[in-house]
Parts: C-alpha cells; structure tokens; sequence
C-alpha cells in the first residue's frame, strides 16, 4: 500500500518537507515512487501537483494526517481536518 508522506530535508531548525509517495511500511529516508511537491512550513510556502495528488489518491494511496491536513486547507481535498495531537486524560492516582 501507498501513502503520500513529508520528507523531511534541509538543515537543523529551518527544515522544509518534500511531498512524496512512498510505500506505507519503508523507511522515510529510503527510496520513494514520485516527488509531488513541497512544504515550507516557515514562510507557508508549497508547490504542489494536484494532478498528481488527486492520481495517488484515486489509485488508493493514503495520507498521512498532517499531509491530509495540508491538502484540504489548501483546497485540494474535501473534508475535515484529522485531529493530528490528540491529548489523552491523564489517569489519577485514588487513595483508599
């Protein structure tokens, strides 16, 4: 199975993200299938090929939730938001 992931590239504290696609299970480093774009997170900056986006995804691959993310609040993708960090309740300690 395929996934549309971020690549993470550049250097310490400025990094920016190459969209790629990529099988789901392989390391992120490791070789991918196609390059569809990139992220800048700092300035909001991104190129995307949505023709290639809405290809991958029509074939069956996944994104991931901050990729999903990004799609939709660029208009890519129709949908909600995914809930990327979800705080869970912490557990307290009863004394009886």
């Amino acid at each position: 199975m395929l996934a549309i992931k971020f690549k993470k590239i550049g250097k310490k504290h400025q990094a920016t993200f190459r969209l790629v696609v990529i099988p789901r299970r392989s390391k992120l480093n490791g070789r991918f299938v196609e390059d569809i774009g990139w992220y800048n997170p700092h300035s909001k900056k991104s190129e995307i090929d949505v023709a290639r986006v809405k290809y991958w995804i029509g074939v069956g691959a996944q994104t991931t939730p901050t990729v999903h993310n990004l799609l939709v609040s660029q208009k890519i993708v129709e949908g909600k938001k995914i809930p990327v960090h979800v705080l869970k309740p912490k557990k307290t300690k009863e004394k009886a």
